[in-house]
């Protein structure tokens, strides 16, 4: 059933004329005429009956209180088809890790929903070897996580380099350093995140690389946690710069001589992009623009 034909049926019954009808349409009146039949031959029903003046039959007045509706649907439908392909709608699955999924993503993604409020997007928060295998496998889109350790035909492109400091009760004795290096560390109660986190497996090779070792590990499950535990002297941490400003009470932050990157995070999204949605495609673009060079 083509639409056209239904609105040219609308408009002959408005005007009463299928003359009057073509004339508005401004297409000549056998393509009206043609229309109709077309119509009423999809429909297997007489729609009009035709004569000095059109009068609509039983079942021309059952659809015709029926097309407006119709109408409304395909339009409505059109234009979300439309947006969809613009990006003006859909849904999108983003896994972040922390701290960004805390510290970074928040305000990022409520600019994003002002801009595009009939965006849908739902977050999943996990490490990065996680996220190597959602996006392969499309449970997320795409993810702003740290240096997947293999492929899984996925691409990772840097964005920002989240920095690493060391966190102390203020009144441990590493305070009154001038210069904190990994050798300082040794013997220390270091608090660390689980196994699989970039930043304990970056801060635990420089430490084995650099004399920071043998060290107490206490192992504590989120990252988030770390900076209380060093508030009440359980031990000192290394953790994201953005996670400590400020630093909490009876804390300081302090930097680490020796440890001179940070922890390198962008996005990792499939090798071949079109195979996202355009709400997805639009969201990548707006995180590059946002965090690159964070």
């Amino acid at each position: 059933m083509d639409i056209r034909n239904i609105e040219t049926f609308q408009i002959i019954v408005r005007t009463g004329s299928f003359q009057k009808a073509a004339e508005e349409l401004k297409y000549a009146q056998s393509t009206v005429t043609k229309q109709i039949q077309n119509l009423e031959s999809s429909l297997g029903v007489k729609l009009l009956e035709r004569g000095k003046k059109i009068r609509l039959t039983h079942a021309g007045e059952v659809f015709m209180e029926k097309a407006d509706q119709l109408i409304r649907n395909f339009h409505d439908l059109h234009q979300t088809m439309t947006d969809l392909n613009d990006g003006e709608k859909g849904t999108v699955s983003i896994g972040i890790m922390e701290p960004a999924a805390s510290y970074r993503i928040p305000a990022l993604l409520k600019k994003f929903a002002a801009q595009y409020p009939h965006v849908d997007i739902s977050i999943k928060i996990h490490n990065s070897h996680m996220f190597n295998q959602m996006v392969s496998d499309g449970s997320v889109d795409f993810a702003i996580c740290a240096t997947p350790e293999s492929g899984l035909g996925t691409t990772f492109e840097p964005l920002f380099m989240e920095e690493i400091v060391l966190l102390l009760p203020e009144s441990h004795p590493l305070v009154g350093k001038k210069r904190i290096s990994l050798n300082d560390l040794r013997d220390e109660h270091i608090l660390l995140t689980n196994a699989t986190c970039p930043f304990r497996r970056k801060l635990e090779i420089a430490l084995h690389d650099n004399g920071g070792t043998p060290y107490r590990k206490i192992e504590i499950g989120n990252m988030a946690a770390l900076k209380y535990y060093v508030q009440v002297q359980f031990g000192i941490a290394a953790v994201p710069s953005i996670t400590v400003v400020p630093p909490p009470e009876g804390t300081v932050v302090r930097r680490i001589e020796d440890l001179n990157t940070g922890l390198v995070t962008g996005l990792l999204i499939k090798k071949d992009t079109e195979l996202l949605g355009a709400a997805a495609r639009r969201l990548v673009s707006f995180v590059r623009q946002e965090l690159r060079g964070a």
